[in-house]
């Protein structure tokens, strides 16, 4: 009696398994992109869940598989804008020259995610507020390893005064309605973070 094989399907299985896996990482890469520039844009509230979505040509029925929540959205969010968004590191004066830019003060959607979102954080979930901190932690660290020049405490010193002041300086910028004013605001700032390292850099 001829006994008939039957083939395994394993290999096809796998590689379905395979291609669903990295268009599930590319959904999901593409949700957090599109999220990114819309909460900077618009803030957390002003942007829904069925939104970010459909900005991400998906469907809303899809999120959950890649989120729990909104909170659990913005959270991952964050975190992936601030990783992508940081700088300080190599040469620091000019990082400073184009953080506190007009071009810069300018694109909100596509800007620095803390200058755009750090004044909403506090209202929201403790994995919003932990991704900020440690956005900004990282941040720090960043800068303070971009000022060899100085010592450990005037490092640490300019790295937090440095960062605290270009970020205020942008939000204060975008706030108002006087371009003079809004432009001297960065240019000021500018000028004092410069002055600072200058004055440490020479003790």
């Amino acid at each position: 009696m001829m006994t008939i094989m039957k083939m395994s399907t394993a290999p096809a299985e796998n590689f379905e398994m395979k291609v669903s896996r990295e268009k599930m990482a590319e959904n999901r890469l593409r949700i957090l992109e599109v999220a990114s520039r819309l909460f900077r844009d618009k803030g957390f509230e002003g942007v829904s869940v069925a939104e970010v979505m459909k900005a991400a040509g998906l469907t809303h029925g899809g999120f959950y598989g890649h989120f729990s929540s909104k909170d659990d959205l913005i959270a991952q969010t964050l975190a992936h804008a601030l990783a992508a968004s940081s700088g300080g590191g190599g040469d620091f004066r000019g990082y400073v020259e184009d953080y506190l830019s007009t071009r810069h003060r300018d694109n909100t959607a596509g800007g620095c995610p803390t200058a755009a979102l750090v004044a909403a954080i506090r209202h929201q979930a403790p994995a919003v507020r932990s991704a900020m901190t440690e956005g900004l932690r990282s941040q720090i660290d960043r800068i303070d390893k971009a000022l060899p020049q100085l010592d450990a405490a005037d490092r640490r010193r300019a790295a937090v005064g440095s960062w605290a002041a270009m970020v205020g300086a942008v939000i204060l910028a975008r706030a108002i309605d006087d371009p003079a004013l809004s432009d001297e605001v960065l240019e000021q700032t500018r000028s004092w973070i410069d002055a600072g390292l200058s004055q440490s850099s020479a003790r």
